[in-house]
C-alpha cells in the first residue's frame, strides 16, 4: 500500500473468488481506475471466469450500460490467475467466495502464508462469524468484513463488519476503501445475518409463504410490494437474482444460529432448490429468464 497524505492509495486489489460477487467486486475496482488479480481454484476455472467476465460485459453493452472503451479497461485491468502466490504484492485482498465456513478457513490459511504481515484481509460474506474466519488468518486483527451487495456498481451501501479481533487501524482501512469506491458504510459488530441479511429475510420468506399458501401468484406479489412500497425489484425477483440457493444456505444459517423461526426457509424455497430452479442462473425460480437474465413469464413456482 502507498501512503497518500498520511492515508493509503490501493492501486491493486487482489479478489479471491470469479464468481459473479468476484467479478462484480472486480469491475467496481476496475471502472474506478484499480487493477484487480482475481485468483480461482484451477486454469479451468481461469477460463471460464474470463469468459463470463466477456459475457458480463457484453450484455451490458448490448443493454448501453458502458461503451467499447469500459469494456477494453476492463479486461485490461482484470487478470484471472490460479496460483496464490500471484497476490503476494497486491495492497488488499478480498475473499470473496461462496459462504462456506472451511472453504473460507482454508483460503485465509493460505493467503497468511504469501502476504506481508501488515496487510489487511476483507472477507466478503453475508452471515458468517468474521471473527472465527479471522482465526484462521492467523492475523485476526487485520481481518474485517465488508458486505457488498448485489449488483455492486449500483448498490451504494456497504456494511463494514468487525470481528471481535478488528482493530480500528483495520477497519479505519475498510473505512478507506469504501470511500474510494464511493460507497456509503455503516458500522456493524458482528452478529448473525449483520443488519441487511437479517432484515430482508424475513421479508423475502414471507413472500414466498404468501405464493405457497395460494394467496396471490408470484408475480403480483412483486407488484404489489414493488409499487405499494416504492421497492426497486420485487422480493421474489431478488430472490431469483442473488440466487434460490444461495438464499436458502443464507436461512438456513440463521435459523440455526438464532433459533426463531422467522428464519426457516419456506417449503416453497426448499422445493425449488430441490427441483434445480435457482432463479436467473438456471432460467427458472419463481419466474422465467432468458439467456441475458430479462423475465420472460411467471414461473410457475407455487404448485
Amino acid at each position: 500500500m502507498v501512503p497518500i497524505g498520511g492515508e493509503m492509495e490501493f492501486r491493486t486489489i487482489g479478489i479471491v473468488g470469479g464468481g459473479l460477487m468476484g467479478r462484480s467486486i472486480a469491475r467496481e475496482l476496475a471502472a474506478d481506475g484499480r487493477d484487480a488479480i482475481v485468483l480461482e481454484l484451477s486454469e479451468a476455472r481461469v477460463r471460464e471466469c474470463r469468459e463470463a467476465l466477456e459475457a458480463d460485459l457484453d450484455l451490458e453493452l448490448q443493454k448501453w450500460g458502458i461503451t467499447e472503451t469500459d469494456k477494453r479497461i476492463a479486461l485490461r485491468r482484470i487478470r484471472f490467475v490460479a496460483s496464490v502466490e500471484e497476490l503476494s504484492e497486491v495492497d488488499l485482498v478480498i475473499e470473496s467466495i461462496p459462504d462456506l465456513m472451511e472453504s473460507k478457513r482454508r483460503v485465509m490459511r493460505e493467503l497468511d502464508g504469501v502476504l506481508p504481515k501488515d496487510r489487511v484481509i476483507i472477507t466478503n460474506t453475508e452471515t458468517l462469524s468474521i471473527s472465527e474466519i479471522g482465526q484462521a488468518s492467523g492475523r485476526p486483527d487485520k481481518v474485517v468484513g465488508m458486505h457488498f451487495l448485489y449488483p455492486v456498481a449500483q448498490t451504494e451501501l456497504v456494511e463494514v463488519v468487525r470481528g471481535i479481533d478488528t482493530s480500528d487501524e483495520t477497519f479505519g482501512v475498510a473505512r478507506h476503501f469504501a470511500d474510494l469506491l464511493g460507497k456509503t458504510i455503516i458500522e456493524v459488530f458482528e452478529y448473525p445475518g449483520y443488519v441487511t441479511t437479517r432484515a430482508i429475510v424475513p421479508l423475502l420468506n414471507e413472500a414466498m409463504y404468501i405464493v405457497m399458501e395460494g394467496v396471490a401468484r408470484a408475480e403480483d406479489v412483486d407488484l404489489a410490494l414493488r409499487h405499494g412500497f416504492e421497492m426497486r425489484v420485487g422480493p421474489l425477483e431478488y430472490a431469483d437474482t442473488i440466487g434460490l440457493d444461495r438464499l436458502m444456505a443464507s436461512m438456513d444459517h440463521l435459523f440455526h444460529e438464532l433459533g426463531e423461526m422467522k428464519y426457516r426457509p419456506c417449503p416453497l424455497l426448499r422445493k425449488l432448490v430441490r427441483a434445480g430452479r435457482l432463479g436467473k442462473k438456471s432460467g427458472r425460480g419463481f419466474f422465467v429468464y432468458d439467456g441475458d437474465g430479462n423475465r420472460v413469464e411467471s414461473g410457475g413456482g407455487a404448485r
